[in-house]
């Protein structure tokens, strides 16, 4: 049965770095993840995000609004609104805002628990 569903019913969700919403998640019985991620533009001094990885999943990011670059094991992509980034599973990466508006990012992963499969790390 198709549903509407609300980004102001989303779960929020306490992740380093960034405010997060999760619309769609295993816990509504989808077995896909969406999730819509904020990062502020960085002040002096703020501490940086460490990398993190998903355990047998891709994570597949379109950029919204802002700029900035998602820094991976396998480069540096810059990144603005329009651009998709595809993130292969098993791959340490963190996206950081370079511009001067929040970066608006909607991130879709192939797992109904992205928590579950996710691991942070202070570096890479």
């Amino acid at each position: 049965m198709a549903r509407l569903l609300k980004q102001s019913e989303a779960k929020k969700l306490r992740l380093p770095g960034r405010t997060s919403l999760e619309p769609v998640s295993g816990a509504i019985g989808s077995k896909v993840s969406v999730r819509i991620a904020e990062l502020a533009v960085p002040k002096p001094g703020d501490p940086t995000r460490g990398p993190h990885l998903h355990d047998g999943f891709e994570e597949c990011i379109y950029v919204l609004k802002g700029a900035g670059v998602t820094v991976a094991e396998s480069g540096e992509i810059p990144i603005k609104p329009g651009d998709i980034v595809l993130i292969p599973p098993n791959e340490k990466h963190m996206t950081r805002n370079t511009g001067s508006e929040s970066l608006v990012l909607l991130c879709f992963f192939a797992a109904p628990d992205v928590s579950a499969g996710t691991t942070e790390f202070n570096s890479f």
